[in-house]
């Protein structure tokens, strides 16, 4: 027979038991969600690192090399090259976000080039053609810089990515 005082004690227990295991359910889901936000993060900035590739990529293939450096001198040549690839060349990425001022670039590879980032099969969400930006600096070795910008809905503030490359 159970004492009076112990009576209704068992279902006590049960709750308990029932809130531990329902705190532990919602902390697998918690995790499964931001796993899920960092592998989509993950994705994005796998993206911007190969798009800011390929442009460094596509500018040290089709930059025009003079094979006479006696005409006008190689280095010449190819630096005037390289100052078409120039996109949005002012402005720097800071806490405002990634609006980019200058002129844009007239050569088709850098078009192409925003083009796939804003539309292509590796787009970039909040992407926009002013969030690009590729500097050359021709006095500093040819150095080149792209910087790709992007924001998800749920990013406070634009992302970005910069690639710094030098191209002789």
């Amino acid at each position: 027979m159970v004492k009076p005082a112990q009576r209704g004690f068992m279902v006590i227990e049960a709750l308990v038991a029932i809130l531990i295991f329902s705190l532990g359910i919602l902390g697998l889901v918690a995790m499964g969600s931001t796993a899920i936000g960092a592998q989509s993060d993950a994705r994005f900035r796998t993206d911007a690192a190969a798009l800011a590739d390929e442009i460094a990529n596509q500018m040290a293939v089709k930059a025009a090399r003079d094979t006479n450096p006696i005409s006008s001198g190689p280095d010449l040549v190819l630096q005037a090259s390289l100052l078409t690839f120039a996109h949005l060349p002012t402005g720097v990425p800071g806490p405002a976000g990634c609006a980019f001022g200058g002129t844009p670039s007239a050569n088709p590879v850098v078009q192409q080039w925003v083009t796939d980032v804003l539309t292509g099969q590796r787009r970039l969400p909040g992407a926009t053609a002013t969030s690009q930006q590729i500097v050359v600096t021709t006095a500093n070795f040819n150095r080149v810089d792209i910087t790709v910008c992007w924001q998800t809905p749920n990013d406070q503030a634009m992302r970005r990515h910069t690639l710094v490359t030098y191209i002789n």
